[in-house]
């Protein structure tokens, strides 16, 4: 360890002797590796919106429990009752009749003096069966099994396209932050290879004086993660931006999704981004450095 600290002054000039020997080349790979990681900041950013259209689409997913007929309230309460301790329930509620138009109405918007023209209320009584979209159908067969239910209107299909849309995202971001971790470890690897192909004369010269692989190649380590943070950071910046400018026309068109706060979400992905771009820069950087011992 005081060996380490001893030559660290010495790691810090060859990393930087080793950035400045090729600059365009590197500031091409950071040019690179942010807008990869932009894209990866992108997809970050659109999974804590995502998170936030999943638990809403997981509130909005519920069946409607009717009774059979001459079921007074209280049964039906005892119903309830039964149905709030089912796996997979999340919350159960009655709906009287007067309830049941009125959510009617709401809906119907504009279009609610339709009912007007009925005499009286259309609309009966139901369960209100907010659930875990994991357990749907298992809570569908319980609670139509259940003594005082008619039928259960359950709206499978639409049920299904919401957990489609919520295993989509996930999968959808899976497979680009897959991409995004392998191209920067190539773009990474490559640059630490070329710059131990430039410095081969020199790491020969020190591997004839005893120097280890590891002391040779701990400043080209040092130089690929830098440089990978340096691309991280403007990742992060181009982010910030992009942020700040659309992010109220993205509240603006879907008003219906309650959206984290634009401060809350640009530290988050920012600092999401700087942690992987280090993490990114060390495996690509390690990655690299393994060649030396090739180096003839």
């Amino acid at each position: 360890m005081k060996i380490f600290i001893y030559n660290i002054g010495y790691f810090l000039l060859e990393a930087k002797r080793t950035i400045r020997l090729n600059p365009l080349s590197n500031l091409f790979s950071v040019i690179g590796t942010g807008l990869i990681l932009f894209l990866l900041g992108m997809v970050l950013a659109g999974w804590s919106v995502g998170d936030k259209l999943i638990v809403a689409l997981k509130d909005e997913a519920e069946v409607s429990a009717y009774f059979m007929e001459n079921t007074n309230e209280k049964d039906a309460l005892k119903l309830v009752n039964a149905i709030k301790g089912m796996e997979g329930v999340m919350d159960a509620s009655y709906i009287d009749e007067t309830e049941a138009k009125a959510q009617m109405e709401k809906m119907l918007g504009n279009e609610a003096d339709i009912l007007g023209l009925f005499d009286e209320n259309p609309f009966e009584a139901f369960i209100e069966v907010k659930i875990n979209l994991d357990y749907m159908d298992q809570v569908l067969s319980d609670v139509a099994k259940l003594d005082g239910i008619d039928y259960v209107r359950d709206n499978r299909k639409v049920l299904e396209q919401m957990k489609g849309i919520s295993d989509g995202l996930k999968l959808f971001g899976v497979l680009i932050m897959a991409a995004v971790g392998i191209t920067t470890l190539i773009i990474i690897s490559h640059m630490i290879r070329q710059g131990i192909y430039n410095n081969r004369d020199q790491i020969n010269t020190l591997r004839l004086l005893g120097a280890p692989d590891g002391f040779i190649g701990f400043p080209f380590l040092l130089a690929g993660t830098f440089l990978t943070l340096l691309g991280g950071g403007l990742a992060a910046g181009l982010l910030i931006l992009l942020l700040n400018e659309g992010y109220s026309h993205l509240s603006g068109f879907i008003p219906f999704i309650p959206l984290p706060s634009l401060e809350e979400l640009s530290d988050k992905v920012s600092l999401l981004i700087l942690l992987v771009s280090a993490a990114l820069g060390l495996l690509g950087s390690l990655f690299g450095v393994s060649s030396i011992g090739k180096e003839e």
